[in-house]
């Protein structure tokens, strides 16, 4: 039976603007989720269904294909359950969907896998994702109502202590797996039906702004960063021109060049070597006479014509393993720099090839604090990797 996996992932977000693709822990939204499905290897094919360009674009260079829905069903009152109906009516080889929410950031692919065997092994008809809660339900009173709330599930007097209760399950939306003649049916939860308890630390939905700054601890907390374990990360290889500096360079009368860079960017080296990580900086020009006015005190390869070789002989000098190199860099010169290192980055304004191959777009622009703001997601990995290594 053909498994898919399917996103569905509309442009016209209400709360908050093309959310599905806005940066969260430097991965596009949508990203997270595409990463997990295809690393999980249950499906014959991973699809999102948008109406955006630029949507369709991102889900391409995480390796999904893309069904482009018709405005019928790119309605805000369109249910997902007509979506994923229309999206069958152009997909005959699909028996079983997969249906993965945008929103749901900390999927990982053994939670899939789980479900993809309950569906294909133990022969059930649909599964749903679900998470414990233990809160207390009341009975709602509104406006102008003479009467008074009752507990809906507790005793108020003999109020259970959180380890006393099992709680209860509620949908978490992360996903709903469906066969084929169900959906055709009007059905996503139905036939012979089981749910799928996901750990609480796992089950994020991003529904509203005020969501993305927890959502973003979360998911460096408990996010899927991909099939091979985080290594600490021992070099910082950063380009100059476009990540150090904005990439300007200004000429005196006397022919004199200057350039100029963030005080913060600076602070977030001193930071880096404090925390015993070497910063290593490359050019593809000689701009050794400002590197030697910031006083860095780092080593620096200019009139670099061959960046992944300058990056492979350090990688080999220092005695690392890729996963504990990191790179920034802007340019499509450093593209394969980016895809090559464990950790890699790029300023916002960077490059289209160089974004496609980074692993953390920055929220600022080269020259601007793209370097701290690196060293941070540095740091954040860091401890992710440290609480990995005491569980």
């Amino acid at each position: 039976a053909h498994m898919a996996a399917l996103v569905l992932a509309r442009g016209g977000s209400k709360g908050i603007p093309l959310k599905n693709i806005k940066l969260l822990a430097g991965v596009p939204l949508i990203g997270w989720v595409l990463r997990a499905a295809i690393d999980a290897g249950v499906f014959h094919s991973v699809w999102v269904s948008t109406d955006h360009d630029e949507i369709e674009k991102v889900a391409k260079q995480f390796g999904a294909q893309v069904h482009r829905r018709s405005p019928e069903v790119s309605q805000d009152s369109s249910t997902s359950l007509e979506t994923i109906r229309e999206f069958l009516n152009h997909h005959h080889e699909v028996d079983i969907v997969g249906n993965i929410q945008a929103t749901s950031p900390c999927l990982h692919p053994s939670d899939l896998i789980k479900v993809a065997n309950l569906i294909q092994k133990e022969g059930y008809d649909s599964v749903f994702s679900v998470v414990r809660r233990h809160q207390f339900r009341w009975s709602e009173v509104k406006k102008g109502e003479n009467k008074m709330t009752q507990p809906q599930n507790l005793n108020p007097a003999k109020r259970y202590r959180r380890q006393d209760w099992p709680g209860e399950l509620y949908e978490n939306g992360s996903f709903y797996f469906a066969k084929r003649h169900l959906i055709e049916k009007g059905y996503l939860q139905g036939g012979k039906m089981a749910y799928y308890e996901m750990r609480a630390e796992h089950s994020v939905d991003i529904d509203i702004d005020i969501d993305w700054p927890i959502a973003e601890q979360r998911v460096l907390s408990f996010g899927y960063f991909g099939k091979e374990p985080l290594k600490e990360v021992k070099l910082l290889v950063c380009s100059v021109d476009g990540c150090l500096t904005n990439g300007r360079i200004y000429v005196t009368e006397d022919r004199k060049e200057m350039v100029s860079y963030d005080y913060r960017d600076i602070v977030g080296i001193n930071l880096l070597k404090k925390r015993g990580i070497q910063v290593r900086l490359i050019s593809e020009r000689d701009c050794s006479k400002s590197l030697s006015a910031m006083q860095l005190g780092c080593v620096a390869e200019v009139n670099a014509t061959n960046k992944l070789q300058v990056l492979e002989d350090w990688q080999k000098d220092i005695g690392l393993s890729w996963k504990e190199v990191a790179y920034l860099g802007n340019e499509e010169s450093d593209v394969e720099c980016l895809k090559k290192a464990g950790m890699s980055g790029v300023p916002a304004d960077a490059c289209a090839l160089a974004q496609k191959a980074a692993g953390y777009i920055c929220k600022s622009s080269g020259g601007c604090g793209a370097v701290r703001e690196f060293a941070e997601h540095i740091f954040l990995l860091l401890e992710k990797v440290n609480s990995a290594r005491k569980q």
